[in-house]
């Protein structure tokens, strides 16, 4: 029975550090540390947690893991880090900055949506109009869409206590351009990782040692990040730590968000598949958008409410039409679409590079599932 309800209470804990990091990100940001600073301190943790651990896994393979690569490879890499990585999370933590920790954890549920579309633009999601699978896929992308828009553009009156008329429907006085541009970072966000889901093909024909490649993307990204901060931040003063709270959101971050989490949703997918993983997603919104209002005293709207629930509404339809292709077990092009789902659902929080292994293990090449070896 124990054996049972494991995966379950891993992929609950999993959501639970993601809401934590969310509501503790936010903290740190409303205590002024800078979005931008906070990547960097957060990569660099990951890094120092993980290089360690692939030495110590692999010290008779070190050579090859070193030179596996290639110059093609590691450019591939380098691409994907950059966007998938650096700009993900650079974007994805001003949002949480401008907007709010409930809106950035409903707008992770964009993900698969905008993957469809890219995947399909690409030629590796095929989309048959008489499919009711390829219908749902593409109903709930719009329902995705839609519940983005109305997050950004309508808070309506508020949930709780004193608020404007419920005939204003427009952008609220004051914040409404924190507000937009917050949810617009957010929406980037979720459109680098789904770029760097779509680089995931490449790359695994030149590298596929996952732990391995956790780690080159967490020192590339480190890098990077550095770089584009010390351009866009040139006071020295902006590296500043104020407190030991936010020494203490940036270790967590790094070996909760990035170690902790990457072990246990590549264990659950190992033993309960893709989908089981991403069915929990929406656990990470509600937690996070109730403790928000609680602790965080975040303003909760009705705009925002029915947003929230249209994404994760439009995330069970994309899903559903995926499972219609999963099932298929056939050998047509569209198993490259099944293993984007695989990658796509091996990470709810696009903010953690250390996530890049849980999916790729044998992924986007083959057509079977590499979880089920």
């Amino acid at each position: 029975m124990l054996e049972e309800y494991k995966p379950c209470a891993a992929m609950v804990v999993t959501q639970c550090i993601y809401a934590a990091l969310a509501l503790l990100s936010k903290a740190a940001f409303t205590g002024g540390m800078s979005p931008l600073v906070f990547v960097v301190y957060r990569q660099a943790v990951a890094t120092i947690v993980l290089v360690p651990v692939v030495i110590a896994a692999n010290r008779k393979k070190m050579k090859e893991m070193t030179t596996g690569l290639g110059l093609t490879g590691f450019s591939l890499v380098f691409v994907a880090s950059l966007v998938g990585a650096t700009v993900n999370q650079c974007m994805y933590y001003q949002g949480v900055n401008l907007g709010s920790s409930s809106m950035a954890t409903a707008m992770t549920n964009l993900i698969p949506a905008i993957t469809f579309v890219m995947a399909a633009s690409v030629g590796l999601e095929r989309v048959e109009a008489r499919r009711p699978r390829s219908l749902a896929k593409i109903f709930g992308t719009a329902v995705c869409v839609s519940g983005a828009m109305a997050m950004a553009f309508f808070k309506g009156p508020k949930l709780l206590g004193d608020g404007p008329n419920a005939l204003q429907l427009l952008l609220h006085a004051g914040g409404g351009g924190r507000w937009v541009a917050g949810a617009l970072f957010l929406v980037g966000s979720s459109s680098c990782w789904s770029l760097w889901l779509i680089l995931q093909v490449p790359i695994c024909k030149s590298y596929v040692e996952p732990l391995a490649l956790s780690a080159w993307m967490c020192v590339l990204s480190t890098l990077q990040s550095a770089l584009l901060v010390s351009f866009l931040l040139p006071d020295p003063s902006a590296w500043r730590i104020h407190s030991l709270f936010e020494l203490s959101c940036c270790v967590f971050s790094g070996v909760f968000g990035s170690g902790v989490t990457f072990y246990l949703q590549s264990w659950c997918i190992s033993v309960r598949g893709p989908l089981y993983s991403a069915m929990f997603n929406p656990l990470c919104t509600v937690i996070t958008t109730v403790f928000a209002a609680a602790v965080l005293r975040e303003e909760l709207h009705v705009g925002s409410l029915l947003g929230a629930i249209a994404v994760i509404a439009g995330l069970y339809v994309v899903l559903w039409g995926k499972a219609g292709d999963a099932n298929k077990g056939g050998v047509e092009p569209e198993h490259h679409s099944d293993d984007l789902e695989k990658t796509s659902s091996a990470r709810s929080d696009p903010n953690s590079t250390a996530g890049v292994g849980s999916g790729i293990a044998e992924p986007l090449l083959a057509g079977g599932d590499p979880t089920e070896k």
